[in-house]
């Protein structure tokens, strides 16, 4: 008994010993870190709370020791060093300090840790050499060091200890130089190793071979040469390669197709591969993306590609590839089987013949490069079929006759590039989706069709060098994004457009080699990204402006105008004449006058107005209503009668409602010349500032176009057969409806983990768009699942972010036209807490929301369940459970645990802390929870968030592809 009380005490001893040595560690650790005493997570760092409680700190419940130190993304509040002292925490078993501000070098004390299992130090600016002492790790599965700037060379594998269980080893986007070392292959375990964007040269070694468990192999961006190593052929478990942009060279093995029967990925584009593409490739029957671009491949591309049909991307342009004869192209014809194809890239080679009608059956959403090749013929007329055509390539070829007026009903095509076409005449109408439209090089004539451009969120416009007469329409100054505009080498005469000087996004701006005349508009130089001016070779003439582009010559050029003036000093044009002078102060004169004249008209407007404000409240809601809507027309719809939508709902009836509510009814129905499903919301005509939202309304929908965002087709402003007003918008119809009926627990659908990260990243992108690439900045303020629609491909578009927010406001429960408004500006659960004091309408407060949309759909919880009664809520709730697997097990989904668990599903998806599923788990609970935190300045970035959900994205593609 005795002895046994010795050894407690003993044991006892050592415990209290072991927690002072941790608590001392973490002090130390926390003196290194320059912004740990500011306003943070780490103030709980103090003597106030037993360490095991500190923000970031796992502890082991038995002996209360350190085991996890998860320090991620507090930035300026893990400013500093890494202290040597973390040697000191000797059980720890997880380091993850990502995404921080941390500098200096890897403690060699790294190495002390046994027990270490994962070590994660990315996206920090670390810099040194990777000490060779984490070899002594023998416990390490799991080592990220990306996004630093370390140096030297690869160190791993080395030594005595090979860490015989490390299976992720990740260095990208470093400085590290040498030669990849044949010592990684002692690491046995490896499945994944990520060594792209270094400085690492040399051969690929034949050692590799031996890691026969490695399934992603990342090796791009790299100075690598030589051959593939033959032995390299025998890792049949890998699912990726990506060793693109290196000078790698000599021919892929013809048998490839037969060695990676499990590859999902295969990228070995921008290296000096030569020899055909092997036709075993079609053997590969889960291939997802090829990427051969930038290569010396020749000969024909073969046929049975399209045996291929889980292919999306196909990247074989800048080759060798083809013969300039017909034929070239009947590899496409089969590529329609591969109907999730979305990019098609053979832009670059030498395909001839003609552009063959199977293109128009290839899958519906899809870009298509064929530039640069020896096509010849007519472009299909059957082009139009592909509605969903995103952007369409066929520049520099020897097509000639017309364009496809069909072209212009291509209503998602952002690029459209017809650049050297041999001969053929423009049509007048293109859709209001381009973002990208170059039609240079070409013998276009004729007057410059001013319809041409519909879309005003075109941002390059490319018509030089084509026999275009008459004037510049002034309808392209009123495109408010244009960044890039070439119209040189036409025959354009009269003056430059006054309305350019509303080019406020304008970069680069080519007018040369025309016949403008009259003077150069002075407002040009006060436009403020405009670093590119070219006026040269036309017949201008008064003064050339000071300011602005004008200010430095290597900027913009006016050379081939005769009777130019003025200017800075550099130019060396002769001084304006007194008549010239006079002329441009009296321009400049009638300019002020004209300004003055506006100015006080819209005084005496104002003045008016509050005159008759009153009797402006007292018109009837008749008279109100009696007002047109802003139009809301897609290209080539026109406004839609009572009458019609009458018809497309069957009279409103009920089997036709979808849904009802303070701002009023929603129902499904057809229309006769849409022939495809829509939505029609039918507004509450009972409140008078619903009307007035109504109008505001539709101008901010007319503006607002992306593919995840609900399409507004048209709006109707009429009476219905009682002679009551009516007012409703047309919308495209989803087909899978709402996004909260498929996160609800007696839902018999629910969405697997791929399309949770599909919707995910389809949100975020609307966000982007509404927060940096609009016209206005817009501000959702009531993101939530019910207001997240699903198509027929579940694709998600973001609803009612003007609708229901304007139309709450009329209910006078909700405020939010307002930024300083008291009011709650959103839902329950979901709207950001500074909105709940008050706060400002921001773009955080959306994302704040956007981050509880994303704890909601992995959870499977909504914000207000009955859980959070006590005040923690879904943040919290999240937060917490990152820091235990089994509590993490308790808090996902159990729809998504049946899908991991699923008998008859491969044994890699059984539940296990290090399998990479519940990984992909936990990285999407963090974006959650980094956007969702308290502080709004300290939320994720949205363009962020979208980036980590792809990297998740990916990682998971990779895992199904394994099993």
């Amino acid at each position: 008994m005795v002895k046994l009380h010795r050894v407690f005490l003993s044991r006892l001893a050592s415990a209290i010993e072991g927690n002072e040595t941790d608590r001392l560690a973490l002090l130390a650790l926390k003196q290194h870190l320059v912004g740990a005493n500011s306003p943070g997570p780490l103030l709980s760092w103090n003597a106030s709370l037993h360490f095991c409680y500190w923000y970031g700190i796992r502890c082991d419940r038995n002996r209360q020791r350190v085991i996890g130190l998860q320090l991620v993304r507090l930035k300026v509040a893990a400013a500093g060093t890494i202290s040597p002292s973390i040697g000191n925490l000797s059980a720890l078993r997880v380091v993850n300090l990502s995404d921080n501000s941390l500098q200096g070098t890897i403690p060699r004390e790294f190495g002390y840790l046994k027990q270490l299992r994962l070590l994660d130090l990315s996206n920090n600016d670390l810099h040194g050499n990777i000490p060779i002492e984490l070899n002594n790790c023998s416990s390490m599965q799991n080592i990220n060091l990306i996004l630093n700037s370390l140096t030297g060379k690869i160190p791993f594998g080395s030594g005595d200890y090979h860490m015989k269980n490390l299976t992720i080893l990740t260095l990208a986007a470093n400085c590290l130089s040498g030669g990849i070392p044949s010592s990684l292959a002692n690491l046995s375990s490896l499945d994944f190793l990520g060594l792209s964007r270094n400085q690492l040269e040399g051969n690929i070694p034949n050692d590799l071979s031996r890691l026969s468990n490695l399934k992603v192999l990342v090796f791009s961006r790299n100075n690598l040469s030589g051959t593939i190593p033959s032995s390299i052929y025998n890792l049949s478990s890998l699912t990726y390669i990506d060793m693109g942009s290196n000078q790698l060279s000599g021919e892929i093995a013809p048998e490839i197709g037969f060695l990676f029967p499990k590859l999902g990925i295969l990228y070995i584009g921008g290296n000096q591969f030569t020899g055909k593409i092997p036709r075993s490739l079609a053997n590969i029957s889960i291939l997802d993306q090829l990427d051969i671009n930038s290569n010396g491949f020749c000969g024909p591309v073969p046929e049975n590609l399209g045996k291929l049909q889980n292919l999306t991307l196909l990247a074989i342009d800048y080759n060798h590839l083809g013969s300039g004869k017909d034929g070239d192209l009947d590899f496409v014809s089969s590529l329609t089987n591969c109907s999730g194809l979305k990019v098609l890239a053979i832009h670059n080679n030498r395909f001839g013949g003609v552009l063959p009608d199977s293109v128009t059956n290839l899958s519906t959403q899809i870009e298509i490069d064929l530039g640069g090749n020896l096509l010849t013929g007519k472009i299909p007329s059957s082009i139009g079929r592909l509605q969903n055509l995103v952007t369409f390539n066929l520049s520099m070829n020897h097509l000639s006759g017309p364009i496809p007026s069909s072209i212009g009903n291509l209503s998602q095509l952002s690029l459209l590039d017809l650049t050297i076409l041999k001969e053929g005449f423009i049509f007048q109408e293109m859709n209001s989706m381009l973002i990208t439209l170059n039609l240079s090089h070409n013998s276009f004539t004729g007057v410059f069709p001013s319809d041409i451009v519909n879309s005003k969120d075109i941002v390059e416009l490319y018509v030089n060098n084509n026999n275009f007469i008459g004037g510049i329409p002034s309808q392209i100054g009123e495109i408010s994004g244009l960044r890039f505009l070439h119209m040189q080498g036409n025959h354009f005469n009269g003056s430059i457009p006054l309305s350019f000087c509303l080019l406020r996004a304008t970069e680069s701006l080519d007018l040369s080699a025309n016949n403008l005349s009259n003077t150069i508009p002075s407002e040009l130089q006060k436009l403020p990204f405009l670093v590119s001016l070219n006026l040269s070779f036309n017949r201008l003439e008064g003064e050339v402006p000071q300011e602005g582009v004008f200010k430095n010559t290597s900027q913009f050029s006016i050379i081939g105008n005769q009777n130019l003036c003025g200017g800075i000093p550099e130019i060396h044009l002769p001084r304006c004449s007194e008549n010239q002078e006079a002329k441009n102060k009296g321009s400049a004169l009638s300019t002020q006058a004209l300004l003055i004249m506006i100015l006080s008209i819209l005084i005496v407007s104002i003045l008016v107005a509050i005159i008759v404000v009153f009797c402006w409240r007292k018109r009837s809601r008749r008279e109100l209503i009696n007002r047109p809507a802003t139009p809301l027309l897609s290209v080539g719809c026109s406004r839609v009668s009572y009458q019609e939508l009458l018809e497309a709902t069957n009279c409103f009836s009920a089997p036709n409602l979808l849904g009802e509510g303070a701002f009023g009814t929603v129902y499904k129905g057809i229309l006769y010349q849409h022939k495809n499903p829509i939505v029609v919301k039918v507004l509450n005509l009972q409140n008078v500032e619903a009307i007035k939202s109504f109008e505001v309304e539709c101008e901010a929908l007319r503006k607002i176009r992306h593919r995840n965002l609900v399409k507004v087709i048209t709006s109707c402003s009429s009476v219905d057969f009682k002679g009551n007003h009516f007012k409703a918008i047309v919308l495209e119809f989803m087909a899978n409806g709402s996004l909260d009926k498929w996160l609800k627990c007696d839902s018999p659908r629910h969405l697997n983990f791929g399309q949770m990260l599909d919707v995910a990243i389809d949100v975020g992108n609307a966000l982007d768009h509404l927060h940096h690439h609009c016209e206005s900045m817009i501000i959702h303020r009531d993101l939530k699942p019910a207001n997240i629609l699903l198509n027929n491909d579940m694709v998600a578009h973001v609803s009612d972010f003007g609708i229901a927010k304007i139309l709450s406001d009329a209910t006078g429960k909700l405020g939010f036209v307002q930024a300083t408004s008291s009011f709650v500006k959103g839902t329950i659960g979901y709207v950001a807490p500074e909105y709940g004091m008050g706060g400002p309408t921001s773009r955080e407060g959306d994302i704040y929301s956007y981050g509880i949309l994303l704890l909601e759909m992995i959870t499977g919880k909504t914000p207000t369940d009955d859980l959070f009664n006590n005040g923690s809520g879904l943040h919290n709730f999240c937060k917490m459970a990152l820091m235990s697997l089994q509590q993490l097990k308790e808090i996902v989904d159990f729809r998504l645990l049946k899908q991991i668990n699923d008998p008859n599903k491969s044994q890699n998806m059984k539940v296990d802390g290090d399998d990479i599923i519940w990984k992909c788990f936990v990285a999407f609970i963090n974006v959650g929870v980094a956007c969702s935190v308290e502080v709004p300045f300290e939320r994720m970035k949205i363009e962020d968030a979208i980036k980590e959900l792809h990297a998740i994205k990916r990682v998971y593609q990779y895992h199904r592809i394994v099993k």
